[in-house]
């Protein structure tokens, strides 16, 4: 399943129009940039993504023995995924624009320093909270490595059918990621220990700058940021899921918990009021005009949540429940993961011949199955079987996205693409974020974990059958309804 919609590295705050010496500027940078060496390029770009991508996924199956290490509890469990996914989807729709303004090679170059610091402080981290810290320092270091990346890619090709084909290789660094990220976190916490997969990325990160000290500059552009959504945002994200999974741990009633949930909704009213009414709004409203646009971000958000709660959920089931090794039930996730991208061709093809609905409902509805299927586990159900019922939730993701990626980009102007691609990919990490949370919660609060487990691949079932009925609902070319 890609875990990520690409993006262009044009700022999601607003349209550039840059001026004629500023446009000649950029076609000279990216002629250098050619002749720099391309490959040189790609592979400084790949390489990052790979390591945002896998991140992602390799923390999870690493928990219980970070919980043992640690301590921390379930919401601890919780805020190790979080603290990553929440920052990342917060800081995304400005990162592009920071990008702009200071050159894609310098924002990229300091996000991976700042990613690599930050993963040797995950692996020495004495505590649980020097942990969350770290992984929240690593977020906000993706979120501004993820839109540079793909920039220095379009940067390096000029050429459109080549850049073509580097962007597909480039997606699939990010695919091949989210793959290996479970498997790779269960053989490195079972042979090395759990610190291993934050050190891993260490070797990867020093290697793609010294990849990246062979690309010619980029060029910069006028963008704005928009303070007042950038820091509502993530307080609006921040206190929501702190507030799901300290409700989950503490109880829904208790005082912190109130007043963090009504500190969201009191953010959130904010942010929308400055996006309403800022010059420069890094969430432009009008693009929720189209009916398209408004359903695509749904489907995207519920999407995430079914896999990464999924992983999440199943990671604790095999080794709590099951007491299966982080190696084994590392394991347990490659059938659900090992076909992604040949199904991922097989969305393009049946979304060019039936059009984008096809697709996309037809891989809800087989995820929705798989959930479905995953309530009848229990701890008596033999692993393999276990590893063959989640195949449908990576199946549906897979065949579903690249569909709902191309009737996004069909549904707005070409200006608003980067912005668009933006949202998008806001809106799954938040999916993502929020699953966490809420199936933690019902863990929690469940009396047995079987019961929470089985109420969150219920809830996340209800949410893609819904989600399947709006898609189903829309123009059957997936064209705009309304102008974005």
């Amino acid at each position: 399943m890609k875990p990520l919609l690409k993006s262009s590295p044009v700022s999601p705050v607003s349209p550039v129009s840059p001026a004629a010496s500023t446009s000649a500027n950029v076609a000279a940078d990216a002629t250098e940039a050619a002749r720099g060496g391309s490959t040189v390029v790609l592979g400084a770009a790949l390489l990052g993504f790979f390591l945002i991508s896998l991140d992602a996924l390799i923390v999870t199956v690493a928990l219980p023995d970070i919980g043992r290490s640690l301590g921390g509890g379930m919401s601890g469990l919780q805020w190790m995924v979080d603290g990553y996914t929440l920052i990342f989807a917060a800081l995304m729709l400005s990162a592009g624009a920071l990008s702009d303004r200071i050159g894609a090679r310098r924002a990229y170059g300091g996000g991976l320093v700042l990613f690599a610091l930050a993963s040797a402080a995950c692996g020495l981290a004495p505590g649980l909270g020097v942990l969350v810290a770290a992984r929240l320092v690593q977020g906000g270091a993706a979120a501004v490595m993820m839109p540079a990346s793909l920039a220095l890619v379009r940067q390096g090709f000029p050429d459109q059918a080549k850049r073509a084909r580097a962007i597909a290789l480039w997606t699939v660094g990010g695919a091949v990621a989210v793959a290996a990220g479970p498997v790779l976190g269960g053989a490195l916490t079972a042979s090395v220990g759990w610190r291993w997969i934050f050190f891993v990325n260490l070797p990867a990160g020093l290697l793609a700058l010294a990849l990246l000290a062979r690309v010619p500059a980029s060029p910069r552009l006028p963008a704005r940021l928009d303070a007042v959504g950038q820091v509502t945002a993530v307080v609006a994200m921040g206190a929501l899921t702190y507030g799901v999974i300290e409700g989950g741990a503490e109880g829904f009633g208790r005082p912190f918990v109130v007043v963090s949930l009504l500190a969201a909704v009191a953010a959130a009213a904010v942010f929308l009021a400055a996006q309403a009414r800022g010059a420069h709004p890094m969430l432009p409203l009008p693009l929720f005009r189209s009916r398209v646009v408004a359903v695509s971000l749904v489907v995207g958000f519920m999407l995430n949540a079914a896999y990464y709660g999924g992983v999440f959920i199943f990671s604790l089931y095999l080794q709590q429940e099951r007491g299966e090794s982080a190696f084994h039930a590392g394991l347990m996730f490659i059938p659900m993961t090992a076909l992604v991208a040949v199904v991922n061709l097989a969305s393009a093809k049946l979304a060019s011949r039936f059009g984008p609905r096809v697709p996309m409902v037809a891989g809800q509805l087989i995820g929705a199955a798989g959930l479905l299927a995953l309530l009848t586990v229990d701890v008596q159900t033999n692993v393999w079987a276990v590893a063959a019922l989640m195949v449908p939730v990576g199946l549906g993701g897979a065949l579903t996205v690249p569909a709902l990626t191309a009737m996004l980009l069909d549904a707005v102007p070409a200006d608003r693409a980067g912005t668009a691609s933006a949202v998008l990919n806001t809106g799954r990490q938040v999916g993502g974020a929020i699953a966490v949370a809420a199936f933690g919660a019902l863990l929690a609060g469940a009396d047995t974990f079987l019961a929470g487990m089985r109420w969150s691949m219920l809830l996340a079932a209800a949410g893609l059958v819904l989600t399947a009925a709006a898609t189903l609902a829309l123009p059957r070319d997936g064209r705009p309804d309304a102008e974005a």
